[in-house]
């Protein structure tokens, strides 16, 4: 048996050597240098995952960990991207290179806002006490080598200090060109003492796409999260967020994903400061090769903090949905107030919806929840919806809608939730049975 671990693990190991042998560490100033050499220390140490891992077992991470790259076909459409109709900040990444001739210029108020490679070029930055600092603490109890990697390897990505209430999103516009293209962003959000900002993310990236965002809010710190992922229905990503808040600090996060062979996303938030609040949601929609993984970590250690997990998820045609949430109370974090919600809806009986609701709890004053379910469509509200006269495509439609609905109210901006929902609309009826 010792002799068959240590097999598995220079197995694991000597995956992760090839990994990394596709790019060579980026050039940088001595701090971020220093803190990639490290990262690819800790990923030798851990292998990358294999499917006897446990928070591995429902999707395949071949594919994400394969070193040689995977085409993408490009998905040709007239659809306009999310978020066109919003003022924003817009930063634009070509197949994960940032393209400043494409990007609006880099200035807003109560905003410092720099791309990776010139932070990381400085001798000194406040970066450094930022990047692969929550990657590396969000590594207990369970190794995250992706991201480990990341840090290691991550060349582009943006860096930005929030010092007051920024009036408009930050809007990260992910473009494709490349079938084979590769792509590996890091980004950093500091939001200092007081400080309110939004964050958006759309667009196909890559061919296989690879990011982290570490989010450090401070004190009466908020940060807002909309992402959408979709498009192009053979991408494969792997994404990762990090967050750690302070007292009564904010953290909602948002992500639609739509289409894609294989998305694994990744969440762990660390509550430290009292009365803080986190919000980690999403919606999936998936339609053939789809396999969709949302797998979420909170950690309550601090008095009166609460989190909310809610996951919506329709599949059909044979498409999977996995979702493995965890909330983490630690002794001494009482009037913790913890839920945790992930449903699915199978349209056929192809499709496949995997949870695995978790809680753990070292304190005894707390209020903590979880529940998951799977169904097909009621067909006592499908009949009702019929039998005033909706044709039943339209009455299935609008039964997946309010399915989802919950999900999408999580979203606290009305053009954002607008603009999630239009979206969904449309995937509802070019999809429908």
């Amino acid at each position: 048996m010792a002799l068959a671990r240590k097999a598995l693990f220079e197995a694991k190991t000597a995956d992760a050597v090839a990994r990394v042998g596709i790019a060579d560490l980026p050039r940088g100033g001595k701090w971020i240098s220093e803190i990639r050499q490290t990262a690819l220390m800790r990923l030798h140490a851990q292998g990358m995952p294999g499917r006897r891992d446990e928070y591995w077992k429902f999707t395949r991470p071949d594919d994400l960990a394969s070193r040689d790259s995977i085409p993408a076909k490009l998905l040709v459409t007239d659809e306009k991207p999310m978020f066109t109709d919003i003022d924003r900040l817009r930063l634009v990444f070509v197949d994960g290179v940032f393209d400043a001739e494409q990007s609006d210029p880099l200035v807003e108020e109560n905003l410092e806002i720099e791309t990776l490679a010139e932070a990381g070029a400085r001798d000194i930055h406040w970066a450094r006490d930022l990047y692969g600092v929550l990657v590396q603490r969000g590594q207990s109890p369970v190794d995250r080598p992706f991201a480990t990697l990341n840090t290691a390897i991550a060349a582009e990505g943006v860096v930005i200090r929030v010092t007051g209430k920024v009036a408009r999103p930050v809007s990260l516009h992910y473009k494709r060109k490349n079938a084979h293209s590769d792509a590996w962003l890091h980004n950093l959000i500091k939001v200092e003492i007081g400080g309110d900002v939004t964050l958006l993310e759309n667009g196909p990236a890559a061919a296989r796409i690879n990011t982290v965002l570490e989010v450090d809010v401070a004190d009466g710190g908020a940060f807002h999260h909309v992402r959408a992922q979709g498009r192009d229905h053979e991408r494969r990503a792997t994404t990762h967020i990090f967050a750690r808040l302070g007292t009564e600090s904010t953290f909602k996060s948002f992500t639609l994903t739509v289409n894609g062979a294989l998305t694994r996303n990744e969440c762990v938030i660390e509550l430290l400061g009292d009365d803080a609040h986190a919000t980690v949601a999403g919606a999936s929609v998936g339609d053939g090769v789809f396999h969709q993984d949302d797998t979420v970590f909170i950690t309550h250690d601090a008095i009166n903090c609460e989190s909310r997990q809610v996951f919506k998820k329709v599949l059909r045609n044979g498409a999977t949905g996995v979702f493995q949430g965890k909330i983490l109370v630690k002794a001494g974090a009482q009037k913790t107030d913890g839920y945790q919600i992930s449903q699915g809806l199978l349209l056929d009986d192809d499709s496949q919806f995997l949870a695995k609701p978790e809680l753990e709890i070292y304190a005894d004053d707390v209020a903590c929840s979880h529940g998951s379910t799977v169904g097909a469509i009621d067909e006592n509200a499908l009949f009702y919806l019929m039998s005033r006269g909706i044709p039943r495509a339209l009455a299935q439609n609008m039964l997946v809608l309010s399915f989802l609905a919950a999900a999408l109210e999580e979203i606290e901006a009305d053009p954002l939730r607008d603009d999630i929902r239009d979206r969904l609309e449309r995937w509802v009826e070019r999809h429908h049975a």
